[in-house]
């Protein structure tokens, strides 16, 4: 009996150091993975080659082939009209999982991420010079389930190659939502 009670005070010691460890917005934690702008390009899904990414991955930041990742938090694509988009899971018929949230505000503003309030299941159109800032689908890991956050502004849509340049900022730090350049505090 005795050696039961060891084990369980053992096994939330090491969880409570986890979760100490992963930082989140409850002040736990620090975070430890700086945040940094990037610059990536998105082909539609539709008429481009297959080869090409046309979505991404916030946790990782990665630009991903559909035809050989599932897992993926929004693609891109123009549709028959010619409207660009940021597709998220749900607008995919891949589950209601993440999301993407227009802003008025410029890339640089927008220094922490909304925690609600996002489009998870239709597309979004964007333009030349539009902000949004996206979510994950839900992640498990030793900090349990959180998502991952980051900021993107259109810097271009070339319809002729069917491709969009995107400024990207995502916040790796588990279940932080600072948005700025740096450690996130948040």
């Amino acid at each position: 009996m005795r050696r039961r009670r060891v084990q369980s005070g053992s096994l939330l010691g090491v969880a409570a150091l986890l979760v100490a460890a992963c930082g989140n917005n409850t002040g736990l934690g620090n975070a430890n993975i700086p945040n940094v702008v990037d610059t990536i390009s998105l082909y539609a899904l539709d008429r481009t080659p297959i080869s090409l990414p046309s979505a991404y991955l916030i946790r990782g930041n990665s630009v991903v082939r559909t035809d050989l990742v599932a897992g993926f938090d929004f693609a891109f694509n123009i549709t028959a009209a010619g409207q660009a988009v940021l597709l998220p899971t749900g607008a995919l018929g891949l589950g209601v999982a993440s999301g993407v949230q227009p802003q008025t505000v410029s890339f640089t503003a927008i220094t922490e991420a909304p925690t609600s309030r996002y489009v998870d299941s239709l597309p979004v159109p964007i333009d030349s010079g539009s902000v949004a800032v996206v979510r994950s689908r839900p992640s498990s890991d030793f900090c349990g389930v959180v998502f991952y956050y980051g900021k993107v502004e259109v810097l271009a849509i070339d319809t002729t190659a069917r491709r969009v340049d995107l400024q990207i900022l995502t916040d790796q730090n588990c279940g932080f939502r600072g948005l700025e350049p740096g450690l996130p505090r948040r």
